[in-house]
């Protein structure tokens, strides 16, 4: 299928508490933090995987659309599928796999200066939680390093335009997503008040073919 127009969304990702996206500890030295964030390699910013953003607001998507329970990705229901992919379509043996509308960029951090004028001396705090073992009644406790609160990250996401006809619920669809990851957490260890998120200053703009996104954008301010 053709595109008839790509449609970028930008905005930034704020956080309303401290988020961990964890990196791998497969090598971490004696004394260092338990669990780590994801960085940029070249800035060390830290940073918020696509991977991350696209497979949360799938699975609460999914949590809020499928009618019934899906045993994987590929059985999700049609408007979620025609978003995000599928390995095969709708799940059914000898479809083919269906290519997402959206594309997802990393988010970096973007108001580090701002944060250290506002006195922080780092981009990230320690935090230490223990995990108590029932039986021996021992503490283990454990360094988790999280992104701080107030930071901010630039957001962008690419929607490809293949049927007009579906923009519209696709738009909804977006949203909806949206909202339920401001309702919900991203990152790790939600239940316990970490990664609050907001989206702000969303803005949406045609930069291929032609597709009028002043209805879009009336949506987004709303």
């Amino acid at each position: 299928m053709t595109n008839l127009a790509k449609i970028r969304f930008t905005g930034q990702l704020v956080l309303e508490s401290g988020m961990h996206i964890g990196a791998s500890t497969a090598f971490a030295a004696i004394g260092a933090i338990d669990n780590p964030i994801i960085r940029d390699p070249l800035t060390h910013l830290p940073v918020i995987p696509g991977s991350s953003l696209k497979g949360k607001i799938r699975t609460l998507l999914a949590a809020a659309m499928n009618d019934k329970i899906a045993n994987n990705p590929n059985q999700d229901c049609e408007q979620i599928i025609r978003l995000f992919g599928a390995a095969a379509a709708g799940g059914e043996d000898g479809k083919a796999p269906v290519q997402g509308r959206l594309l997802f960029r990393d988010s970096v951090l973007s108001n580090g200066q701002e944060l250290v004028d506002m006195g922080i001396n780092t981009y990230t705090e320690v935090k230490f939680e223990n995990t108590i073992d029932r039986v021996k009644m021992q503490a283990h406790p454990r360094q988790i390093e999280r992104a701080v609160r107030g930071s901010r990250f630039n957001f962008e996401l690419i929607y490809d335009v293949l049927d007009s006809s579906q923009v519209k619920e696709d738009l909804e669809t977006i949203l909806t997503g949206f909202k339920l990851l401001e309702l919900d957490y991203l990152g790790g260890s939600g239940s316990r008040g970490y990664g609050k998120v907001k989206f702000t200053n969303l803005h949406a703009e045609t930069v291929f073919g032609d597709y009028d996104v002043s209805e879009i954008n009336d949506k987004l301010e709303g």
